[in-house]
């Protein structure tokens, strides 16, 4: 045993267990087990409340995992690794003993992360050598946190959504509630003010049904923008795959970070709210060979992730390091993970950030992959909700409709094919089609996936928001100090004739009409909506596309609205209850195109705007920009749970991309047999008209057309 204290001594560390790994605590004292089996030995670093820190030497070790008891370290102890062994950068060995480093499986994490060379300097050239740093990275790095902390859940339970009623909602912890007029001061941006019953009821009152948190998971800020008085304001840089980011925490940093965010899943889920949550397991912040050492490098670095040559890390994540889900250990500690935040801290899904690059095996993307099979087979992760970012940046990387059941995946086509419609760019209406309908063409194969497998979304949190999409020709990225280099220029935008902001009545009313052609082209599709938060309010960041680093008033959501932005959001709140309301609206199933008895109404049915059904030459037509699209209620193929054939109201949807305005002419029966109600209208959103069959509608220029079938 070996320790440097200048403080009470902690008693020697008893045997303990080597599973399950991580601080349990129990009735004498805290078992404690980390897996490093190239470590010599391996310190438990123990923290007073004055941060001296004592070390143990877990002495034992069992099959790679060293592990001890240590009697009296309970609740909110703070601790942390030194790991003793080989230093040989050249073949990927990097142990230190000078870099205290986070327990893989913590609970919770404590203290900040500075920038100093002790962290980011670990690795010292002289000429052919490279040396180890004996700067002690302990003043500059955070602690992880012991976590005894019994919680009575109550009668909470999962909402279980299913999927073909799933509206998903991509929101910032912190961003949501921090100028929330409703939310007390003390609790915006917090885990506790997005539970506030002011931020729960704006979510109920709008009609989504699952809040996807970007990542929650603990997270550090990079060196670069440190460096430059930034943060990583998104999260996408983890140091703690099991605990919620301490710096979203109201209540504390020693452990009531854990109770803080099951109080808010509680109170989300007495909502009818689902919580899925943004994971990032591909890569994490230790970044490549030059990053600092945090966790993993200094305990297991090839056990970890993905070398080449011996020593550097394979980037198939553009952040300088891939974890490696063909090993053994990694994949337990992403999958252990996984069930831990369903099971104990009853979330009910993920959506998983750059997927392909842990669903490889030895090179490519695999569907047998090691990571897909056992998340296919697990009792507890195959039931929740889970969302694949179907692609990385590596060879073969892009795999949008190539994950198997249950998975779903964000469908970028679908992206792709809305904006370029809107804007003018589209090349005919063949595709739109297709993405209308739930994306037959990229998720209606041989696996009998549906078209709630496609997540559809317009904005997401990396990009334009919704008002700046219609706002902005280019990026304007100057606030994040890269330049203007980072972010996209492929943002399929339109301003609408002025480049951000401007006060032509003209330009502004167009901007109101296209995000309103936007949404209700999102909401009216079949798949899985995602709205992107302060889009339903008309948000801005000022043409900033990449907004990661700003914690502020660019990214966080503006509560305070003008009559237009009111009005967004009654419509968008008017879509999501027709969506609700309405199966046909939301098919659970692909459309057939074909009428269930003779005479009647197909179920779905294609025109050009003189009333006829879409020809070959009219889908091939690459100028063609009108559109109507007819849902057959009465003509769907489903059933209810006790067998009644389920019927609804038949919908005419007609899409006008143009820039001049038409005249669409109402198809007559069997499509409609009397007439149609006009539900809403993009150009008019505040006038309701009726028209008769075989009549001609009148549509403005960029303008969609809701009407109901009688």
């Amino acid at each position: 045993m070996a320790r440097v204290s200048t403080g009470p001594q902690p008693p020697d560390a008893l045997p303990g267990r080597p599973r399950p790994l991580g601080a349990t605590p129990g009735p004498d004292g805290t078992s404690f087990a980390v897996w490093a089996p190239g470590a010599e030995a391996v310190d438990l670093c123990l923290f007073d409340d004055r941060g001296r820190e004592e070390r143990v030497r877990l002495a034992e070790r069992t099959h790679g995992v060293h592990h001890g008891l240590v009697p009296g370290v309970g609740h909110g102890r703070r601790y942390g690794f030194r790991a003793h062994g080989r230093w040989d950068p050249w073949h990927g060995e990097r142990r230190n003993p000078r870099k205290l480093l986070l327990d893989p499986y913590a609970r919770a994490v404590d203290g900040r992360f500075v920038l100093d060379d002790a962290v980011f300097g670990h690795v010292r050239a002289s000429g052919d050598d490279t040396l180890r740093d004996e700067r002690d990275s302990a003043p500059f790095v955070p602690r992880s946190v012991v976590v005894d902390d019994p919680y009575d859940w109550g009668d909470d339970r999962p909402p279980a959504v299913p999927w073909e009623e799933t509206v998903v909602y991509e929101a910032h912890v912190r961003g949501f509630t921090m100028l929330h007029p409703g939310v007390p001061q003390g609790l915006r941006g917090s885990y506790a003010g997005l539970a506030h019953p002011a931020a729960v009821q704006h979510l109920v009152d709008l009609g989504v049904t699952t809040v996807e948190l970007l990542p929650v998971h603990e997270h550090v800020s990079e060196e670069h923008l440190l460096a430059g008085g930034r943060v990583n304001y998104w999260g996408y840089n983890s140091v703690g795959f099991f605990a919620p980011h301490s710096g979203y925490s109201a209540s504390g940093t020693r452990g009531q970070q854990v109770r803080e965010f099951r109080d808010m899943v509680r109170a989300l889920h007495a909502a009818g709210l689902e919580v899925v949550l943004d994971v990032v397991y591909n890569h994490t912040a230790e970044a490549s060979e030059t990053g600092p050492t945090l966790l993993f490098r200094g305990l297991e670095n090839a056990g970890y992730y993905r070398l080449r040559d011996g020593r550097h890390y394979t980037d198939l994540t553009g952040c300088g390091n891939t974890v490696d889900t063909t090993s053994p250990a990694a994949l337990a500690l992403v999958m252990d993970s996984l069930r831990y935040w369903v099971e104990e801290m009853h979330v009910d899904g993920f959506r998983f950030d750059l997927v392909s690059a842990i669903a490889r095996g030895p090179q490519a993307f695999s569907r047998a992959s090691a990571f897909l099979t056992a998340v296919g087979q697990d009792p507890v992760l195959s039931r929740a909700k889970l969302v694949a970012e179907p692609w990385d940046l590596g060879e073969g990387g892009y795999q949008v409709g190539a994950f198997p059941p249950p998975w779903a995946e964000w469908n970028d086509k679908y992206r792709g094919t809305v904006r370029d419609l809107w804007r003018g760019r589209s090349d005919g209406v063949r595709e739109v089609a297709y993405r209308l309908t739930g994306s037959s063409d990229v998720f209606g194969g041989p696996d009998d996936r549906r078209p709630y497998a496609s997540v559809n979304f317009v904005t997401a949190h990396d990009g334009f928001t919704l008002r700046d999409l219609v706002s902005y020709d280019r990026k304007h990225n100057l606030a994040n100090g890269e330049d203007d280099r980072d972010g996209t220029d492929d943002n399929r935008s339109w301003n609408c004739g002025v480049e951000g902001p401007t006060d032509d009545p003209e330009v502004l009313a167009l901007r109101a009409r296209q995000s309103r052609n936007l949404l209700a082209t999102l909401l009216l599709s079949a798949g899985t909506p995602m709205i992107t938060a302060g889009d339903e309010m008309g948000r801005t960041q000022g043409g900033n596309n990449n907004a990661y680093c700003q914690d502020n008033e660019v990214s966080w959501l503006d509560w305070d609205l003008d009559a237009e932005q009111r009005s967004l959001l009654g419509f968008t709140r008017l879509l999501l209850r027709l969506r609700r309301e309405h199966v046909v609206l939301r098919q659970p199933r692909f459309f057939a195109g074909a009428p269930l008895e003779d005479g009647g109404r197909k179920d779905l049915a294609w025109f050009r705007r003189d009333g006829r059904e879409m020809d070959h030459a009219a889908w091939f037509d690459p100028g063609l920009r009108t559109l109507g699209m007819l849902l057959g209620g009465d003509a769907m193929p489903l059933r209810d749970a006790r067998g009644e054939r389920i019927v609804d109201d038949s919908f005419l949807l007609l899409l006008n991309a143009g820039a001049e305005p038409v005249e669409f002419t109402l198809p007559g029966a069997p499509w409609a047999l009397s007439g149609y109600d006009v539900v809403l209208d993009t150009a008019a959103p505040d006038v309701a008209l009726a028209y008769p069959a075989g009549a001609t509608v009148p549509m403005a220029g960029r303008s969609l057309v809701l009407l109901r079938a009688s």
